[in-house]
């Protein structure tokens, strides 16, 4: 079995910056993409930012140069920084990995449970 396991969500004042972290553990043989999405009250799961494990990484246009995304391979661990964040970033976000359980088998998309981040004044 594998988990993602978030953490780092919170209450935040317009302007100020919060930090994610997604962990993944169980049966990993490898990691492929990893990324986080959000989702607010009332609207559809949007993507946030997406890293392959090779290639470009993959920002929504309302986070560009506001939001970092990014991995530390050795702790199977996915991180996004948050600055200059805004009211409309109000949402609970969530971490998602393909991940490969051994070499045979095809990859599958995995979710944590989501951590809540509320920025209001």
């Amino acid at each position: 079995q594998v988990q993602l396991v978030e953490s780092g969500g919170g209450l935040v004042q317009p302007g100020g910056s919060l930090r994610l972290s997604c962990a993944a553990s169980g049966s990993i043989f490898s990691i492929s993409a990893m990324g986080w999405y959000r989702q607010a009250p009332g609207k559809q799961r949007e993507l946030v930012a997406a890293m392959p494990s090779v290639g470009i990484t993959n920002y929504a246009a309302s986070v560009k140069g506001r939001f970092t995304i990014s991995r530390d391979n050795a702790k199977n661990t996915v991180y996004l920084q948050m600055n200059s964040l805004k009211p409309e970033d109000t949402a609970v976000y969530y971490c998602n990995a393909r991940i490969y359980t051994d070499y045979r088998s095809s990859p599958g998309d995995y979710w944590g449970q989501g951590t809540q981040v509320t920025v209001s004044s």
